[in-house]
């Protein structure tokens, strides 16, 4: 496969900051183009006629489509901005890929947020398990995820992925690990009391590196055409944690004893009790599978906010 342009949306967040060094290491031969509203090109995937005029221009070979509101709680805080950057965003670049780059592979990253409700069935869920969101966020991604899926029709080359829970260094205290792991290095620089505040510790989730999840991504470039058309992929561990033994591990490395104290401001008012993915195909059809445990995903993250806090 030759690969001359590789785009990637939504290159200034956290899984772009991670994603770009692996890409511009496996794909020596790219020209990398980076775009987000903060990143080496801004690109406003909300404006169809930006969109179209860089697709226009640039003409990539791939797109790895990360751009979008992929927090919750800032979903639900302007919903109507979600709803433009997930659902509508997602479909500029399809319509400018379709417009100006047919052969252009894109791969759409959405979320196991998604599955919602099907959780409740307790199983590890694999791809063809109901889309049944739960909070305002999933709606959007799994609106995007089934709108794209739509325009294949239509001659659209598209890879949809569905990731679990990710997280490494750099990632924004409104996700549980680094929300945990800020405020222990802030415990232990002295800027905060010895009191831990927690939102709902029973639910199970299924987390990976994001290491890992950069893997499967370049992965998916570099295999796409290897794929049945239209595929959909899990990417997960299939090896689900309680958020409070996450919690446990993170404080079995401070340097200093830490109370904990439930947050009601920290839990959600719709909860999913167990989260946990079927990634068998992704491992079949990528030859993917996560490299690195939990405890060394927990050291990098807490690491990362020591660095920080100082």
């Amino acid at each position: 496969m030759s690969l001359r342009r590789i785009l990637i949306t939504g290159a200034g967040g956290f899984v772009g900051s991670h994603v770009l060094p692996a890409l511009t290491a496996a794909f020596p031969g790219a020209a990398l183009l980076a775009t987000g509203l903060e990143a080496p090109a801004r690109l406003d995937i909300t404006d169809r006629q930006e969109v179209d005029g860089f697709f226009a221009g640039n003409q990539p070979d791939a797109c790895l489509h990360l751009a979008g509101i992929s927090a919750i709680g800032a979903a639900k805080a302007d919903p109507d901005r979600a709803w433009a950057v997930n659902l509508q965003g997602s479909l500029n670049i399809a319509h400018a890929i379709l417009a100006h780059a047919p052969q252009c592979r894109m791969i759409f990253v959405s979320t196991a947020e998604a599955y919602g409700a099907s959780f409740k069935a307790g199983a590890a869920l694999d791809e063809e398990a109901p889309l049944a969101p739960m909070n305002l966020y999933a709606a959007t991604k799994a609106a995007a995820d089934i709108a794209l899926g739509a325009l294949t029709s239509e001659g659209l080359r598209l890879l949809r992925l569905r990731p679990f829970n990710h997280t490494g260094p750099g990632q924004l205290p409104n996700f549980v690990v680094p929300a945990f792991a800020s405020q222990i290095a802030r415990i232990e620089a002295g800027l905060a009391p010895p009191e831990l505040l927690t939102g709902a510790l029973t639910p199970e989730r299924d987390f990976l590196d994001i290491r890992d999840v950069c893997a499967a991504y370049q992965a998916a470039i570099a295999r796409f055409d290897e794929l049945p058309p239209n595929s959909i992929l899990n990417i997960a561990s299939g090896r689900p944690v309680a958020i409070g033994l996450v919690l446990q591990r993170l404080l079995a490395l401070a340097t200093q004893p830490i109370a904990t104290r439930e947050d009601a401001a920290r839990l959600r008012p719709v909860e999913i009790g167990r989260a946990a993915g079927n990634a068998a195909r992704a491992q079949s059809l990528l030859g993917w599978t996560p490299r690195f445990t939990l405890d060394e995903t927990l050291a990098s993250v807490l690491a990362f906010w020591r660095s920080e806090v100082k």
